[in-house]
């Protein structure tokens, strides 16, 4: 009997050595992720393997992995195990016979049950059973056995690197189910994308929009995008600034709990909120990148990248006092906080890195409250743990990081694209600071990031409400 150790060189079984009723197994887990990668790589995306909603109303009653992922174990005894490198296939017929599911441990056999030494050729039965011994897939496999000796060095197999944007969306999604939708102002969704993001964001109960735009053209805007607006509630006004200063006003005024960016900029709705007294903190407003990044295992928040041009001293205390507020919103209890800067130690030519010592420093004696700071920290010892030992950098934020400050908002901006074109990252965003959550989109942005940001308005504007009740 020969099993599936990890040897470092695999060595095949020839067929002169090979014998009638000689056998080998091997064992192997499933995880979510195997169902996964296997649907990436074959293209099989049938949602009873990918869709537990789906999979539950199917006979099975759960998600189960592809009939062929078992069968591939059998193919992979037979070129690794026995016979091992050299192993030609030649014939598979299969049978399924039981659903194979998440955390089922297989036990795949191959037995010789005949051998051609004229065209040398083996027959093989598979069997592959369940850790409770039921059978769940069997047939017969005929291959052409190697003929020369072979010592190969294992190969490590390439990494798969399982990314599901709409399981993590969801995931976020749902740290608001058992909130009401805050009553969100929509500032000028005068472009499709803009309002159907809102109405999205209303449909799955994040906000109750209040639609603030020019009543001609936000009607066109509707029709061309296929949106109905009965019984949406509406504020008409004459143009962007007057949109924006309408939505200030009334969130001065308690009328809403939150505003959301449509398609005017940036600044004329920053403008407006400054100019209305009543939604000023002691803090300045900065705003907060998350993102969802597959290379990194939890979400990852970047400040600022889209308010504050070059932060003085004082307020980048605001900044990074902004950014672990919202992180405690979002359940990170004790955030730790990378200061960034281009290399991580105090180099006078480089202000950045002072800044960085300064905040630290001002953590360590009370002045910055709620996370745990280091810096200065370049990007790779800030993320990477590795890259911070190697470096000799003793850090408990280093390879664990909650959030990345950057030191303005050239870095930050190229750094949060960087991230969503070239890493796969999705992105939401939030203005904090003000009275009410800012939902701060890009114009790029599709109904997935819009979606996610109002839940970031709808958690604050709540936690914030809690805080003054």
């Amino acid at each position: 009997m020969m099993t599936n150790a990890a040897l470092e060189v695999l060595e095949n079984v020839t067929f002169d050595e090979i014998r009638i009723g000689q056998s080998a197994r091997l064992l192997r887990t499933l995880r979510l992720e195997d169902i996964q990668a296997f649907a990436a790589v074959s293209g099989d995306t049938n949602p009873a393997h990918l869709d537990a909603a789906y999979a539950d109303a199917t006979l099975f009653h759960g998600v189960i992995a592809h009939g062929m992922w078992g069968g591939s174990l059998i193919s992979a005894l037979l070129g690794t195990v026995f016979p091992g490198p050299g192993t030609i296939y030649l014939e598979q017929n299969l049978h399924f016979s039981e659903p194979v599911r998440i955390g089922d441990t297989l036990d795949v056999n191959v037995t010789v049950t005949s051998r051609d030494p004229e065209r040398k050729q083996i027959t093989l039965d598979c069997v592959v059973l369940n850790q409770r011994g039921e059978r769940v897939l069997y047939g017969m496999a005929r291959v052409l056995a190697p003929t020369v000796k072979v010592h190969h060095q294992r190969l490590f197999h390439p990494q798969i690197q399982i990314n599901d944007p709409q399981a993590r969306f969801e995931a976020l999604l749902a740290l608001g189910n058992k909130l009401p939708a805050v009553l969100c102002g929509v500032v000028h969704p005068c472009d499709a994308e803009s309002l159907r993001g809102a109405m999205q964001a209303a449909q799955r109960g994040l906000i109750e929009p209040v639609l603030i735009a020019p009543e001609a053209r936000l009607r066109a805007v509707a029709e061309e995008a296929g949106v109905d607006l009965h019984d949406v509630k509406m504020v008409f006004v004459e143009h962007s600034h007057a949109a924006a200063a309408m939505a200030a006003s009334m969130a001065a005024a308690n009328q809403l709990g939150a505003l959301m960016k449509g398609s005017l900029h940036t600044d004329e709705l920053i403008h407006a909120v400054l100019a209305e007294p009543a939604l000023r903190t002691a803090r300045r407003m900065s705003h907060v990148f998350r993102f969802d990044v597959p290379a990194y295992p939890k979400p990852l928040l970047i400040t600022d990248a889209a308010l504050n041009i070059a932060p003085t001293l004082t307020e980048k205390v605001d900044i990074v006092q902004n950014a672990t507020y919202f992180a405690q919103v979002l359940g990170v209890e004790r955030p730790k906080v990378a200061i960034l800067s281009a290399l991580e130690t105090v180099n006078p030519n480089i202000p950045s890195t002072i800044d960085a010592a300064a905040l630290c420093m001002m953590a360590q004696r009370g002045q910055i409250t709620g996370g745990v700071l280091d810096g200065p920290l370049a990007f790779d010892n800030a993320i990477s743990a590795e890259a911070a030992r190697v470096k000799n950098i003793r850090s408990e934020v280093a390879g664990d990081v909650d959030i990345l400050m950057v030191p303005d908002i050239e870095s930050g901006n190229m750094l949060a694209k960087q991230l969503e074109y070239l890493g796969g990252g999705t992105a939401s965003g939030l203005v904090l600071g003000a009275r009410v959550p800012i939902a701060l989109t890009s114009r790029a942005d599709g109904p997935m990031a819009r979606c996610a940001s109002a839940l970031l308005a709808k958690l604050v504007a709540h936690h914030d409400r809690r805080k003054r009740s």
